[in-house]
């Protein structure tokens, strides 16, 4: 199935808001799912005999930057047996505040191995999923300050007496 077909499948599901972008000048198209929507269109890709994405095998958080103050989720999805792959993105805006954290639907229900995954966006970039049923560090200690990939992270000094510069 094309990325069009995937596009088209989608929308006849889901409706015309489902899908808020897409993204085909680079060399993997993405579809921009609106943000409250990704776990039914998720579940819906890998249920769905046409397109049988049984696989995540990546999801990465992203922070647009200070200016932009926008932070993505990337989804890369395979079909084991179709020989294909999709990125879907989700993004929203954010005052970058620490006590408010970017926040996105798990799709750890859909993908067992989201669990690790949005751990780890959570760990390096900030981003909190909710209903995730174990959403803590995954890399740093529990009691880190910050997120290291986020644009405006400032490096500590040291750690627990220890150096880090």
């Amino acid at each position: 199935m094309i990325f069009e077909d995937i596009k088209n499948l989608l929308v006849a599901k889901f409706g015309e808001t489902v899908i808020v972008g897409e993204e085909t000048n680079g060399l993997q198209p993405a579809l921009l799912i609106a943000p409250d929507q990704i776990a039914q269109v998720c579940l819906e890709l890998r249920d769905n005999p046409a397109t049988y994405f049984d696989f995540l095998s990546n999801l990465s958080g992203v922070d647009y930057g200070t200016t932009d103050s926008r932070f993505v989720v990337v989804y890369h999805l395979s079909s084991i047996p179709y020989h294909s792959q999709l990125t879907l993105k989700v993004s929203k805006a954010n005052e970058r505040n620490l006590n408010n954290l970017p926040s996105f639907p798990s799709i750890s229900s859909v993908y067992k191995a989201a669990e690790w995954h949005e751990r780890e966006a959570y760990d390096m970039a900030g981003i909190w999923f909710e209903n995730n049923p174990d959403m803590r560090r995954i890399l740093l200690p529990d009691d880190w300050d910050g997120f290291p990939l986020r644009k405006d992270y400032i490096e500590a000094e040291e750690y627990k007496g220890i150096k880090i510069k």
